[in-house]
Formats: C-alpha cells, structure tokens, sequence
C-alpha cells in the first residue's frame, strides 16, 4: 500500500476512536436518551373510571376488562347501576373515592360484585374506598381466587366465599343480610377490624374453612354473632359480640380457639357442642341468660365449660345506644393475661 494511503487510513481511525470516546464522556450520548425515554411499567397510569366521562371509561366493568397483571382502577365519587365480575385477573386493584362516595348498585344479578368465576378465579386483587349494595339477598361473592383483600368496603348484604384461599378484610363494615353477614365456605380468610351488624348471623364458617377473627365488633345479630360447623377451624381473639342473640356457637367437628373476647348484652354466650373441640380463655362473658350452653334440644347450661381465665363482669362500654362500644377508663378489662385489653376497641385515656 502507498505511504501515502497508509497514513490516511491511520488519521481516520484516530477520528473514529476520539468521536466515539467524546459520545461516551458525555453520557453515554444517544443509547442512554433513547432508554429513559421508554416508559418503565412502574410508572403505568392508573385507568379512570367515571360518570361524566372525565376518565377513560364510563363504566367499572369496562376499566376491569381492560387491566393488565400491575394495573390500577381508580374510580371517581358516583353511583354506578351496574354488575361487576372480576376474573382471571392478577395483582390488580380497585381503588373507590370512598365509602360513603362511591356505591355500585347493581342491576339484574343476584350479587352485586364477583370476584372470580366458576371455574376461573383470580390472583392478588385488592379493593378498598366503595360501598357494594345487595341484589337478591347478597352482595358480594368470593370464588375459586387466591390473594383477595377488602378494606374500607361497605357490603349491604351478605358476603360469601367459595374455596378462595389467602382472603383479608380489614376496616370494612358488613351488614343488612336477611341471613348472613359473611359466610365462609372452604375458604382461608383473616377478619381484623370490621362492624358487623343486623344479620341474622355474623360470621359463619363452614366446610373445611380456616379463619381468624381478631378485633372485630360484631352486634345485632338474630342468632349468634359467629358459628363454626362442619370440620373447620376458627381462632376467636379480641373481638366484641355485643346485642347479638348469642355470642358464639362452635358445631359439628370444628377445631377452635376463642381468646380475649368479650360477649356481653347477648341472650346467651357461648354454645359448645360435644362433637367440637374449644379451647376457652381470658373472656369477658356478661350476658342475660347462660354464658356457656352444652348444644343440644334445647341447649342446655353448662357452667362446667368455664376456664378459670375467663372474667365475668361488666365491660363498662361508652355508649351502648350509640353504638360505641370502646371501654371506659374506669374498666377492669385491662392487662389481662397477654391482652393490654380485651375486646375489639382500645379504652377511653384516663383523662376521659
């Protein structure tokens, strides 16, 4: 090759390299604009739902079938006269303005709002901020999901599931049902701080269901505030049943646990049945009839059922007739066994 050539080719490589190493000083030149232009999926929109068309879509159902796995519905204060059936979905949340702003009314099915469908289920969905009205005697239906969670939900009517695992409702209240508030069927569920009221029963577990109530207030029940039959498995632990026929009632072969209640202005207590095993402590029982029954017919006293754990005495409530079901500053239910206090609400400051 002629010298000459020889040192042109030399030149331009030199080039090369200096506007190739000037791009990368500067910042990784065009490659690195190019990537923090892309959307990153953390960052996705939430889809609007709204009555006045300020979202994407009119209605709920339509922001449903449109999510993807990661999506958030937001949905605008309104009354929405519609059904809603989530299904075969996964990691997607509901997110209402607000209970007492955000109703889904329902309109021709016999429940008002579905979560899951036989025999699809669906996956991590979480709902908060609505309420749900019934239709038909229910309101909400649970089915062959995993990973449901409820909070800051009204349900006026029944709430029932079906074989969903992994269920948590938290801060809702439930109420209104002709029969029950929420009624567990094969299911895996937690219950912690929710008012139930005006049921025929509270909670009811049945199947082979495993559930956990933990400082619920349940009153007002026709019958009892909770019953476990069948061959499930309950744990009972710091919650209020107040005004309720009874207090609890634990059936068929279930397994239970029921610690650091209190049951107090009911009928009667607790119903144990011969064939279900209880393990009773640390309750505050006052009631006006029996506070342990042996089940049967008719039920039958048993004062032989009471643990030496278990308090008889007044809760000493705030207001009764209101309602408000918190402790008095004055109450002995404080600092009993492992409970800083029994019951479902935490005592008035001393200063009250």
């Amino acid at each position: 090759m002629p010298g000459g050539m020889t040192i042109r080719m030399k030149t331009m490589k030199t080039c090369l390299v200096a506007v190739l190493a000037l791009c990368l000083s500067a910042g990784g030149g065009s490659l690195s604009v190019a990537r923090a232009e892309e959307p990153a999926s953390a960052e996705r929109q939430p889809l609007v739902v709204a009555l006045d068309d300020s979202g994407q879509y009119h209605s709920i159902q339509e922001a449903v079938d449109a999510a993807k796995k990661g999506d958030t519905i937001l949905i605008k204060p309104g009354a929405y006269a519609e059904d809603v059936t989530i299904h075969s979905k996964e990691n997607v949340r509901l997110v209402g303005a607000g209970m007492d702003q955000v109703t889904i009314l329902g309109r021709e099915r016999v429940g008002v709002f579905h979560v899951g469908k036989w025999p699809y289920g669906a996956t991590n969905i979480e709902i908060s901020g609505l309420t749900i009205n019934e239709h038909g005697g229910h309101a909400m239906g649970m089915f062959n999901g995993r990973g449901i969670t409820l909070h800051h939900v009204r349900v006026k009517g029944m709430l029932f599931t079906q074989q969903v695992e992994d269920v948590r409702i938290e801060d809702c209240i439930i109420g209104g049902s002709e029969t029950t508030g929420v009624q567990f069927a094969n299911s895996q569920a937690v219950m912690r701080s929710n008012f139930i009221h005006d049921n025929d029963h509270g909670v009811s577990v049945a199947g082979k269901s495993t559930v956990r109530l933990e400082r619920n207030v349940i009153t007002r029940s026709l019958f009892e505030a909770v019953i476990v039959n069948d061959e499930s498995k309950a744990a009972l632990v710091g919650n209020t049943f107040v005004k309720n026929g009874g207090g609890a009632a634990f059936l068929g072969t279930s397994q239970n646990e029921a610690s650091g209640n209190i049951v107090s202005l009911n009928a009667y207590g607790f119903v144990v049945a011969s064939s279900s095993r209880v393990l009773l402590s640390f309750n505050a029982m006052q009631n006006s009839g029996s506070n342990y029954l042996r089940h049967g017919t008719p039920n039958q006293p048993a004062p032989d059922l009471k643990p030496d754990s278990d308090l008889t005495v007044d809760p000493r409530f705030v207001d009764t007739a209101r309602d408000d079901f918190r402790l008095r500053a004055d109450t002995a239910l404080v600092k009993i066994g492992e409970f800083p206090y029994l019951g479902a609400l935490p005592p008035l400051p001393k200063s009250h």
